[in-house]
């Protein structure tokens, strides 16, 4: 059953929710692809213990998201002022993380920096893919994969940037005074576009883990989201230890994360015109002809690892777009906020990045593994199938719980 929504008293506007999501995404997917070697490189603390700190936090999520989501309702006719605070908090808290000597144990200023971040990025989220269930019904056509295409093609133009702004701007403090910039006026671009949606009173997470539907888009994203998060986690390692190409860490990820930002408004109007199940799956299945490469490269193999960058890429866009357009629609038509769905979407969509640090990087220090040196084969071997293999079969157990998940795709 749809919910009705009274116009908002303020247009959308498309380009600020692009900008915004730009913010989110330069803080989610980057860190687990900076912070570790961070840590690692410049205060020597172990794969492990990071692996363990990072996990513990997503523990820490299975309460804290969704009572954010509650959280958000709470606060929802005071969310610009909300969202104002946890945005300046975030952008605090990566000025701790990368540009300030650790004043304690650096493990222990690595945890309570990224609970601030993470905390902070989850309120975010929800507050902001819950306003766009809002926004969407203003917008015509297929309102949520219009509002969608912008939302993601913003975020993965974000990953973009803060991938490489180490690099570009002489450091992780530089990257972190960027990103404070960015916040400011990510702010400034949303201004007015938190207020006026008039929804009915929030009937808790009861109609989304009742709704057999809601339950399997969860169970798809947790699943999908494994692939990156072995290879997000994995990237700068695989780079630098098994192709041997120390200083081409930057423009790989640039390539994949641009790939993945030029292909999705391609990927959005694919699935206007086919299908956002069908298009989704067919981008599902280039990814893991992508990964399946990987498996068998080694040192000098750039060429062949571009490739595997731009084909991977692309694919991460229609991830990226479509799964989460999908559950919004699905979300409009049984929760009456979506605060308390995307509070679920959060933590889902965050927990297998955890997951796969304090899996891989202990199982690749107990198999011998050490970033920046010579490593002997069988830890080579291993970075090679945890990097390329496993995503393939995490990949092929997503695209058969898709395939078998009924969805009205009218919205």
């Amino acid at each position: 059953m749809s919910h009705t929504v009274t116009a908002p008293a303020t247009t959308p506007r498309l380009p600020g929710f692009a900008l915004f999501a730009a913010l989110l995404a330069s803080a989610g997917l980057p860190l687990y692809i900076h912070a570790p070697k961070f840590y690692v490189d410049e205060y020597g603390v172990s794969l492990a213990a990071l692996g363990s700190v990072l996990f513990g936090l997503r523990l820490l999520d299975v309460v804290q998201d969704p009572l954010l989501g509650r959280l958000s309702e709470r606060l929802r006719a005071h969310r610009a002022a909300s969202v104002t605070v946890a945005v300046l908090a975030m952008a605090g808290a990566m000025l701790g993380l990368f540009a300030v000597t650790p004043p304690i144990a650096p493990l222990w200023w690595f945890a309570v920096m990224l609970t601030l971040v993470f905390s902070a990025f989850s309120y975010l989220t929800i507050c902001f893919y819950a306003q766009g269930v809002a926004t969407a019904d203003d917008l015509p056509g297929q309102s949520h994969l219009r509002l969608a295409r912008w939302r993601e093609t913003g975020a993965l133009l974000g990953i973009c940037a803060a991938a490489v702004a180490p690099l570009a701007l002489g450091g992780y403090a530089g990257f972190s005074l960027a990103f404070l910039g960015l916040a400011l006026v990510a702010i400034w671009a949303m201004a007015g576009q938190w207020r006026g949606a008039r929804l009915p009173e929030s009937t808790g997470f009861g109609p989304i883990l009742h709704d057999p539907v809601a339950r399997r888009l969860l169970l798809v994203a947790l699943i999908n989201a494994a692939p990156v998060a072995v290879s997000s986690t994995l990237f700068l390692f695989f780079v630098e230890s098994r192709l041997e190409a120390p200083g081409w860490e930057g423009p790989f990820l640039l390539l994949f994360f641009l790939s993945a930002a030029g292909a999705a408004p391609f990927w959005g109007g694919l699935a206007e015109a086919y299908g956002a199940k069908r298009v989704l799956l067919s981008g599902m299945v280039m990814s893991i002809a992508a990964f399946g490469g990987a498996i068998l490269l080694g040192a000098g193999d750039l060429w062949a690892f571009a490739l595997i960058c731009l084909v991977s890429g692309a694919a991460l866009g229609a991830d990226m777009t479509l799964l989460p357009a999908l559950f919004a629609a699905r979300m409009a038509a049984i929760s009456p906020t979506a605060a308390e769905g995307f509070g679920l979407w959060s933590f889902v969509s965050k927990f297998t990045l955890a997951l796969a640090a304090v899996s891989l990087l202990p199982l690749l220090q107990a198999a011998g593994f050490e970033a920046g040196r010579t490593n002997v084969t069988q830890s080579l071997w291993l970075l090679s199938l945890l990097y390329g293999g496993l995503p393939c079969v995490l990949k092929l157990l997503a695209i058969a719980l898709l395939a078998r998940t009924p969805l009205d795709e009218r919205n």
